[in-house]
């Protein structure tokens, strides 16, 4: 197959590389900054670099999408993997699971999930006007991973929060009792679209690391001593596993110990999007504190 990543330099798309690199397939990285292809992973791609800038979310999930789509059309690519997130569901009732079928009307509330179930809108009116072009939806919760720690601690922690500090047992970790979280790997996120690439799958598809994380789950690795807080002020993989086969490598605590672990080091990639925070030298770092304004991933 040939093969045409998009977002090739990001936190799924180099474990995606990391995936594929090793069989037959061409390889098309695609991304606003290129890598160093010295690296082995970045090698195995040719590249294609559109503009650059740092465009809002919204412009990403409905502008970038709609290219990609009309690509896609014109030069009679049979299929297309999107990567969607379990944030593009309606609210669901309270300790209930999530099924694929359920409706992608997003929360109100936050601009996050109001672009990923404008993105499922928009692959729904693409589905009935091209149903020759199978189309695959993958709904991942939280994606992490060690190596993508310098991307995280840009938009998380930055400069007023020491990346060496997260993990530390006494560092107070504030968070509602009756919080609940998931997260996957990004190289099992890449595994799943390998696997869907590989098995001619179309459809949606949830994507989760076994385990549901609570706060005094979620505190051990991030810190120590949990806070409670209320929560406005703080602020399931079955399906994949029969339809595909899917087995992830990395439960949830482990993936949020691997990206922790990750801060610790200041690791990072040889991409600009997933690079040490090192590169960028202090003052950058603080001067980004005195910005008014959300970044492109965290508008809510």
């Amino acid at each position: 197959m040939r093969i045409v990543v998009t977002g090739a330099t990001g936190n799924v798309g180099t474990a995606l590389l990391d995936v594929l690199e090793s069989g037959g397939d061409e390889l098309v990285g695609v991304a606003r900054r290129l890598p160093d292809t010295t690296v082995a992973r970045y090698r195995a791609a040719s590249w294609c670099a559109p503009e650059r800038g740092e465009p809002p979310m919204w412009h990403t999930n409905d502008h970038g999408t709609r290219h990609v789509l009309d690509a896609v059309v014109a030069a009679g690519v049979p299929r297309v993997v999107a990567l969607s997130s379990v944030a593009a569901y309606a609210p669901a009732p309270r300790w209930e699971k999530v099924a694929a079928d359920m409706p992608c009307d997003g929360i109100e509330t936050s601009a996050y999930s109001r672009g990923k179930a404008a993105l499922e809108n928009l692959l729904d009116r693409f589905e009935e006007n091209y149903p020759e072009v199978g189309v695959a939806r993958l709904r991942p919760c939280a994606i992490l991973r060690r190596r993508a720690a310098g991307e995280f601690q840009r938009w998380l922690p930055g400069p007023a929060l020491p990346a060496r500090l997260v993990g530390d047992r006494r560092l107070p970790i504030p968070l509602w009792t009756d919080l609940r979280a998931q997260a996957v790997h990004s190289a099992d996120v890449a595994g799943a679209i390998r696997l869907v690439l590989e098995s001619g799958f179309t459809g949606a598809m949830n994507l989760a690391a076994p385990g549901i994380l609570g706060a005094a789950a979620l505190a051990g690795p991030l810190g120590g001593i949990r806070v409670p807080a209320p929560r406005p002020l703080v602020r399931a993989a079955v399906y994949a596993e029969t339809a595909l086969g899917w087995r992830p490598r990395y439960d949830a605590a482990q993936v949020v110990a691997d990206l922790v672990a990750g801060l610790r080091a200041e690791a990072g990639e040889a991409s600009p999007p997933l690079a040490s925070p090192r590169r960028d030298g202090f003052l950058p770092r603080l001067r980004s504190l005195a910005r008014a304004r959300p970044s492109h991933r965290s508008q809510s």
